[in-house]
C-alpha cells in the first residue's frame, strides 16, 4: 500500500452478509484522512446495494463517489468469449459483454452515487478495445480510465485517483435508498430484485411468507434487508 494507513477489521462476504467491513473501521478512518476508501464484496448488484442500503443507512454516512472495477478480459468473457481465448482482440464481444458493466452502472446511479469506473489493465489489452469500453462508458455519462497498479503501483492509479477526487469534491452524488425503513419485508425483497436483478417478479412459498409475517411481528419488520 505504499504506506498508505489501512484498516481491517470485519468483513463477511456479501453472498452470506453485508459485504462491507465494520462501521467502527469506517467512522474511525473518516476522522483521520481526508479520504476513505472501503470496499463492498462482489459486484455493485449484491455488496455495493447492501454497502448503500445496509451500512450507510445504519451508520449515517454516505459515499461521495463509487469505483466500479472492471477488466476487459471479464467483459469479454461476458460476451462469450472462452478463457483461452481472452488475450485475443474481440471488439464484437467486448462490446456484448459491455451490458454487464452498463447495468452496473445503472444500478449505482439509481442509488444516487457517481461511478467512475476502472479498468485494471492486462497485457493483452488493445488500444482498440481500451477505447471501445472508455467511449460506451462516456455514452453511459461516467469516465472510464485505466488503472496499471498491478505494474506500477500507486502511480498506475493515479489517473482513477484524480477523477475519483473530482467526483468527491462536485457534490454530486447524493445518496438514495432503494426501499423506506417501514416497507414491509416482502416488499423490500421484491423490490431489490426488481430495481436492482431487474427481475419481473419474484415467487415466495407460503413458509417464507409466513417467516416473514413473523419477523414483523416479532419488531424486525423496519430492518434493512
Amino acid at each position: 500500500l505504499e504506506g498508505t494507513p489501512a484498516f481491517i477489521h470485519g468483513g463477511p462476504f456479501a453472498n452470506i452478509a453485508h459485504g462491507c467491513n465494520s462501521v467502527l473501521a469506517t467512522t474511525t478512518a473518516l476522522k483521520l484522512t481526508d479520504y476513505v476508501v472501503t470496499e463492498a464484496g462482489f459486484g455493485a448488484d449484491l455488496g455495493g446495494e447492501k454497502f448503500m442500503d445496509i451500512k450507510c443507512r445504519k451508520a449515517g454516512i454516505a459515499p461521495d463517489c463509487a469505483v466500479l472495477v472492471a477488466t476487459i478480459r471479464a467483459l469479454k468473457m461476458h460476451g462469450g468469449v472462452k478463457k483461452e481465448d481472452l488475450k485475443q482482440e474481440n471488439l464484437k464481444a467486448l462490446e456484448a459483454g459491455m451490458s454487464n458493466l452498463q447495468r452496473h452502472v445503472e444500478n449505482i446511479q439509481k442509488l444516487g452515487i457517481v461511478p467512475v469506473v476502472s479498468i485494471n489493465r492486462f497485457s493483452a489489452d488493445s488500444e482498440a478495445e481500451i477505447n471501445l469500453v472508455k467511449e460506451k462508458c462516456k455514452a453511459l455519462g461516467v469516465e472510464a480510465l485505466m488503472a496499471d497498479h498491478w505494474a506500477m503501483g500507486g502511480e498506475g492509479a493515479a489517473d482513477v485517483a484524480r477523477a475519483v477526487v473530482k467526483v468527491c469534491d462536485s457534490g454530486k452524488s447524493k445518496l438514495k435508498f432503494l426501499y423506506a425503513d417501514d416497507m414491509p419485508l416482502l416488499e423490500k425483497i421484491r423490490t431489490i430484485a426488481k430495481e436492482i436483478y431487474r427481475a419481473k417478479d419474484i415467487a415466495v412459498d407460503k413458509p417464507v411468507r409466513d417467516q416473514l409475517a413473523n419477523f414483523e411481528s416479532m419488531g424486525y419488520g423496519k430492518f434493512p434487508i
